[in-house]
């Protein structure tokens, strides 16, 4: 098995106490990588070479230099752009042209923000006669990022792009259940001439290198994605340091079909928000709430996509991958058999092909039907290809039942009212609405992040970029 090591103040380094972690591929349940088993020591030795960073070389450095670096960083990922996704595949278990897409938003997170870094302005403000008064965007200084295991690739780009353009030096910590797309990027970027410290990145146990990094007094602000339980904890260990958090937590999306919508176009769009990634995405369309008069329909035409959908090794390219793990096989497996033991109507479920391998942690996707909406399963995020739909009779209850969740990250709204599509654009507590869409493609350049138990503070976007910057007041007078 091949070793992929730390990278540490631009050097490959195995982990302070020696220790390994071996990489298991979802599709057959075997390992076939190890990674460094990192600690709080390989955490104080990064954080250390950024902070040496920040004030040294890159701290110093021009932004139309630092948006140039990202930029060739970009082009090194496209290059490489198969043996990632592959890599990708074999770490997450997702089909093979999703892991391509993967790769193509990462690199475009480091096109954009390369192009965005010098444009990241200031501004004036009118005040007394005698004064000039100056609001100066600054970065943070080092800034830590704690990614999962459901997209390695996009969100190491999504976070680490927009934190290095506003020239923070920046300390990672991937998921240990799928990380060698961040390793293997992080070894891009001295090529594409990052000066080495401006980024690191320490694999590991959350429980010991991602817990150093939430509470070392060392960084200046914090990055988190992944579950709530988890970002309160994260949360709490930073605010002991009074370190700022961007937090992207979980999600239970509502996608909102009334009778009037165009079922041809949306079908598609309602079947794939569920079925990315295994369902195993923050911002999965897990729900599919429909008005009563096309319920019975729409369900029926639902079932007779789920029933054709594949399920099998990531690099076959079927419909859908196996999940992350055998823990999450699990969780889903388990919070499905809840439903069913509680009599909720199986609607549809896909097929696995027959020669997948026996040790993959393979689960069809799956409808569920009418759905009650204060039971578990509707309530909490399953993190995986499981579609629950429910009836509404009107607008009043389909954003009664759509607010029902303690989450608010994304939603959908299928309607050709265009007046009804702007009062539930508005009513529906969401970070993100779609109207008649869902995920606008991914969208670099829309700001995303969570409300209620989602999260707070947005990524993507210019929103993204001035999120890792603070801001200074300069007030002088000069008569």
């Amino acid at each position: 098995m091949t070793f992929i090591a730390n990278l540490i103040d631009g050097v490959a380094r195995p982990a302070a106490g020696g220790a390994t972690l071996p990489v298991i591929d979802p599709a057959d349940g075997q390992p076939f990588s190890e990674i460094a088993k990192g600690t709080a020591a390989d955490i104080d030795l990064a954080i250390a070479a950024a902070r040496r960073a920040y004030q040294g070389a890159w701290g110093r450095m021009p932004a139309f230099e630092r948006g140039r670096i990202l930029s060739r960083l970009s082009g090194l990922i496209l290059a490489r752009h198969q043996e990632l996704a592959e890599l990708e595949t074999h770490d997450t278990g997702k089909p093979i042209q999703q892991a391509r897409n993967d790769i193509t938003a990462c690199a475009r997170y480091f096109e954009f923000y390369g192009g965005a870094a010098d444009k990241l302005h200031g501004e004036t403000i009118p005040y007394l006669d005698g004064y000039t008064v100056l609001a100066l965007r600054e970065p943070f200084g080092v800034t830590g990022h704690i990614i999962p295991w459901n997209y390695p690739a996009q969100i190491f780009g999504r976070t680490v792009a927009a934190s290095l353009a506003a020239g923070n030096a920046c300390v990672v910590k991937p998921a240990e259940d799928a990380c060698l797309t961040p390793l293997r990027i992080s070894a891009l970027a001295a090529e594409a001439g990052l000066p080495a410290g401006a980024l690191n990145i320490v694999s590991g146990l959350g429980a010991e290198a991602g817990a150093a990094l939430a509470a070392h007094p060392g960084i200046n602000h914090l990055s988190f994605t992944g579950s709530p339980a988890v970002g309160t904890i994260v949360a709490q260990a930073a605010a002991a340091n009074h370190v700022p958090v961007t937090l992207e937590l979980g999600g239970k999306s509502p996608q909102i079909v009334f009778a009037d919508a165009d079922l041809d176009q949306a079908e598609p769009f309602l079947v794939n928000a569920i079925l990315q990634n295994a369902g195993q995405t923050c911002s999965a369309g897990s729900r599919v709430l429909i008005e009563r008069p096309i319920y019975d329909s729409l369900v029926e035409r639902l079932s007779g996509t789920f029933s054709k959908l594949v399920t099998g090794p990531g690099m076959r390219g079927l419909d859908c991958g196996p999940l992350i793990s055998r823990k999450q096989f699990d969780r889903v497996t388990g919070m499905v058999d809840r439903a069913l033991a509680d009599r909720v109507q199986v609607a549809a479920r896909g097929k696995l092909v027959p020669d997948a391998p026996n040790g993959g942690f393979y689960f069809p996707p799956m409808l569920l039907a009418d759905m009650p909406v204060d039971h578990p399963v509707a309530q909490q995020e399953i993190f995986g290809p499981v579609l629950t739909a429910f009836v509404f009779a009107d607008e009043d209850e389909a954003v009664r039942v759509a607010n029902a969740t303690p989450f608010g990250l994304v939603a959908s709204v299928w309607t050709r009212d265009g007046a009804r599509q702007l009062r539930l654009a508005k009513r529906v507590i969401a970070g993100q609405v779609f109207i008649n869409n869902y995920g606008a493609g991914g969208g670099v350049e829309l700001p995303f992040g969570g409300m209620k138990h989602s999260g707070y503070g947005r990524e993507k976007a210019f929103e993204g970029l001035r999120g890792y910057t603070q801001v200074k007041t300069v007030a002088i007078r000069h008569g």
